[in-house]
């Protein structure tokens, strides 16, 4: 199944967990009305057997209360997860990474983090660590993909050998690029709100617990702290409606999807004992303390459907269980039966001589690797791919480049640039260095101008990084770029906005704005904007809304790839395979008419699409390509991704070919 059918898989699984949603909602309605009839028949001493009088819009008030209960409850928490990945790791008690940490399991996970998101295509996800939790565990959330974050327990790191952490952290990057974290996210929201009656009642449990009891004989009618204790406890009998459902519906989400990204790590890895080897160690420590995934933290309930594994001892089996049973798992994996391995801690220096000798996935020698050089720096960095494609899903990353739709690429980033792209301040210098241009001497001079004025440390280090940059193919800015995110995202508002700032101004250093320039810029803003990793609403439910604009965006892929002549037959190529859309020559526009603002408005408007309408304007920009795209082309797909929160197509991610460490 490939991404755009996964998502049309979890839009029917959506209607299906609204009207579960809809069904708790309804039973709680249900059951708060009948409490509150027995509890008010109960305080005005009436026989149960006789007819009763109720208060005017008694029921109706009780709904309306409810109602407002669970529906303010949602709100309420989904407005304190509008930051997305980093707004759930910080509930599960994560705490941030350093992109530049020395410690050196942090540096093992964050190096393997790095390798899966160049591989994929992806800008590299921020990295938590649950320091309190023992247990081998794991998630990625967030809204879009590279917005994601990933968070792994302690008992990850010490436990797990390296090839088993890359398989757990390959298992995590198939929820990213299949889409699940969007869904996991509102999922916490909703059911949150329906299982805040539990917690009301506990609260007026509390409340009764601490008043007084005494009452004159005068008084009729039960004691007030009487009434606090017996609402209480029916509201949180009650409340466990909406936990029943609660789990049903995360046991309806999370199951098949854990198959899914079991065998996604295995295709990613090439290693069925990266992730089979993880979860054999959870096996093994789960007969020692009845779960070895366990998280202790109180939002451990609440996140459960977010995990690599079961997060306490009673979701592990039965119709409520958040995961399919570890045995399972592994029956699937290996297409046998196998045993559950031990989960020491591993030494640090095992740790350490892992790390060193690796060469990525699975120990195969073409592949990403984050080697360290005796002098402390990382050794060049070289890029396999992990292949996606709009219509055929993930390439097995072991099937021959020669074999895909572009021309392969062989590149290495040199060991300054990876240095840099892991401090923030040295990150904010490297994006510098990517827009500056020495071919325009007076542009060059004008840019140095400007970073001198403004930043005359950073100057410095730009036009040194600049040197590494012009070794590089054009074709690795966009990676470059991406593995400088979790760097670049520890900026604060304001020195996000200097940064952008200061890049519109480098770029307009020679008043004119190539399409290398735009794409950089474009994806910069989409990543570091004031509103990154926000969610954003439908506006526009078919394409056939947004005709203009596609027709520029199929028209800008054309002529980049083609001659003037060329790139209409292309164009027309491309419309012809969709004539539903209405699409004719009318709406191609030739390159010296293409004016970047109109295309940046365009992908604005993009970003607003329904989700499944979305892989038909990829489609439309490949069929408007070259068989072999160039890098310009490659670029461009790259940034409308982006816009858009889609995955990268295979044309793009898979055009890496690996050479040799000097």
């Amino acid at each position: 199944m490939n991404f755009f059918e996964h998502q049309a898989q979890a839009h029917k699984e959506s209607k299906k967990l609204l009207f579960l949603f809809a069904l708790a909602v309804i039973a709680i309605v249900l059951a708060v009305n009948f409490m509150l009839a027995l509890l008010w028949i109960w305080m005005k001493g009436q026989p149960l057997a006789s007819v009763h009088l109720y208060p005017r819009f008694f029921f109706l008030t009780n709904t309306g209360v409810v109602l407002l209960f669970i529906g303010g409850g949602t709100l309420f928490e989904m407005s304190r997860l509008k930051d997305g990945g980093d707004a759930v790791a910080r509930m599960a008690g994560g705490r941030l990474v350093s992109p530049d940490s020395r410690e050196l399991q942090e540096r093992r996970l964050l190096n393997i983090v790095e390798e899966m998101a160049l591989a994929s295509g992806i800008a590299c996800p921020r990295v938590y660590v649950m320091d309190d939790e023992d247990a081998i565990n794991a998630f990625a959330a967030g809204y879009h993909q590279n917005e994601a974050v990933v968070a792994v327990t302690r008992g990850t790191l010490a436990r797990l050998s390296r090839d088993e952490l890359q398989g757990v952290i390959a298992h995590e990057f198939s929820h990213i690029l299949n889409g699940d974290m969007r869904m996991n996210v509102k999922l916490i929201g909703v059911l949150f709100g329906i299982q805040m009656l539990a917690s009301f009642g506990q609260t007026l449990l509390d409340i009764g617990a601490r008043m007084g009891g005494s009452r004159s004989r005068d008084e009729k009618g039960p004691p007030l702290q009487l009434i606090f204790i017996v609402f209480g406890v029916a509201l949180f009998v009650i409340g466990y409606i909406g936990v029943f459902f609660g789990r049903l519906i995360k046991s309806a989400v999370s199951r098949q999807r854990e198959f899914l990204a079991d065998a996604s790590a295995v295709q990613f890895t090439r290693n069925p004992d990266g992730i089979g080897g993880a979860l054999r160690k959870i096996g093994g420590l789960t007969r020692d303390n009845k779960c070895g995934s366990r998280i202790n933290h109180h939002n451990a309930e609440q996140l459960s459907h977010m995990f690599l594994g079961a997060a306490r001892p009673n979701l592990l089996s039965g119709l409520f269980a958040t995961h399919p049973p570890i045995e399972t798992r592994l029956q699937r994996l290996y297409g046998r039966k196998v045993g559950y391995l031990d989960a020491s801690e591993i030494a640090e220096e095992v740790v350490a001589g892992s790390d060193a000798v690796a060469m990525g996935f699975a120990g195969g020698s073409n592949s990403t690797n984050f080697n360290t050089s005796p002098t402390g720096l990382p050794s060049p960095l070289q890029i396999s791919p992990i292949g996606f494609h709009p219509e055929f899903g993930y390439r097995a990353a072991a099937e021959p480049a020669e074999n895909l739709p572009v021309a392969p690429l062989a590149v290495q980033i040199p060991a300054e640039i990876v240095q840099a792209a892991r401090n923030p301040d040295a990150a904010c210098a490297l994006v510098y260095a990517l827009l500056l241009d020495r071919k325009d001497i007076a542009a060059y001079q004008t840019q140095i101008s400007i970073l001198r004025q403004s930043l005359a440390q950073q100057c410095a280090l730009a036009t040194l990084l600049h040197e590494a940059v012009e070794t590089m193919s054009a074709s690795m800015r966009l990676p470059v770029l991406d593995l400088a995110m979790p760097a670049l995202k520890f900026l604060n508002p304001v020195q996000r906005q200097q940064l952008l700032g200061i890049a519109a101004r480098l770029i307009a250093a020679d008043q004119i704005v190539t399409q290398a320039e735009f794409v950089l810029q474009t994806v910069l803003q989409r990543r570091l904007s004031p509103h990154a990793g926000r969610e954003v609403g439908v506006k526009y439910s078919h394409l056939a809304q947004l005709k203009a604009e596609t027709g520029l965006l199929v028209s800008l892929m054309a002529t980049t790839e083609f001659t003037a002549e060329s790139a209409q037959q292309a164009y027309m190529r491309s419309v012809n395979s969709m004539p539903d859309l209405g699409l004719t020559v009318a709406q191609f526009v030739a390159r010296e008419a293409l004016d970047f603002f109109e295309v940046k408005q365009a992908l604005d408007k993009f970003q607003q699409l329904a989700p499944l309408a979305k892989p038909f304007v990829i489609r439309l920009m490949l069929k408007a390509g070259a068989e072999k795209l160039s890098s310009d082309g490659a670029d461009l797909l790259r940034c409308v991704c982006a816009a858009l929160d889609a995955p990268v197509p295979e044309v793009v991610s898979a055009s890496y070919a690996v050479i040799p460490a000097p």
